[in-house]
């Protein structure tokens, strides 16, 4: 009988360290990026970004060039030219000496007064703008910044936050890299992406272990995207704070002192 009960306990120790092993243990595939079955190169055209559009309480950095230094003066201010081009000027510190679109959609600037400006792209701003200035400036050159360039980033990432950018392109692994990634608790296969598009919020599931991402709509971060990166259910359960190593050695001690008893 005794042996029995002995055998039975081993059984029982087998199986809670089976069962332990398999809810406790990340797999390799659960926290690997674009995963495939085969090593070889795989290539997929760049998606199409859509042209951005400014729209109302957007704020526009508006630098003025010509050959007319003193004039243009008067448009920008000198030293925020500089530190805008040596990339010290913070995004609190730019949109002090930026435009900001009013709700109507008008942009105001000094001398030339208010244009219309809301749906159309920097390029076309930058050009309309230009117009405006042949009367005034020689030669004059234009560039528009959108200084309101931010993704917020949340859920299972390591330093979730709101997070300024200046690239024209910024991919949805260079958002998350400027989150500190996500932690071995995020589920990758669900990254919830949300976008306001034609003054709809929309929302979209993205999952980055699959290649073909690089191809989506979504491979491009857009100004004013969220990230919400889900977290996996062992993460929801509490299972990776789990006291297994505590629960095994009471049970191994517990079964020692049984079979110790009984022989």
């Amino acid at each position: 009988m005794s042996l029995k009960l002995v055998t039975n306990s081993r059984i029982l120790s087998f199986f809670l360290l089976l069962n332990i092993s398999l809810t406790s243990c990340l797999t390799l595939g659960s926290i690997e990026y674009l995963q495939d079955e085969s090593d070889d190169k795989i290539c997929f055209d760049e998606p199409e970004m859509e042209i951005l559009r400014v729209k109302p309480y957007d704020d526009l950095f508006v630098q003025i060039s010509s050959l007319d230094d003193v004039t243009s003066n008067v448009f920008t201010n000198t030293n925020a030219q500089q530190s805008m081009q040596m990339g010290s000027m913070s995004a609190y510190g730019a949109s002090l000496i930026s435009y900001t679109i009013d709700k109507d959609g008008y942009l105001n600037l000094p001398v030339i007064g208010k244009l219309h400006v809301d749906g159309r792209s920097l390029a076309e701003i930058s050009k309309l703008i230009e117009r405006e200035l042949n009367n005034i400036l020689n030669r004059p050159v234009v560039s528009v910044k959108l200084v309101n360039r931010y993704v917020s980033i949340l859920g299972e990432v390591r330093n979730p936050g709101h997070f300024t950018y200046s690239q024209e392109k910024l991919t949805i692994y260079d958002a998350l890299g400027l989150a500190g990634d996500m932690t071995n608790f995020g589920d990758r296969r669900q990254v919830i992406l949300t976008r306001n598009k034609d003054g709809k919020n929309c929302r979209v599931c993205i999952d980055l272990t699959k290649s073909d991402v690089l191809a989506s709509e979504y491979y491009f971060v857009r100004p004013n995207d969220m990230i919400y990166v889900k977290p996996m259910g062992r993460r929801f359960w509490g299972l990776d704070r789990f006291p297994y190593t505590v629960i095994l050695s009471t049970v191994t001690v517990g079964l020692l002192m049984y079979t110790a008893i009984n022989q």
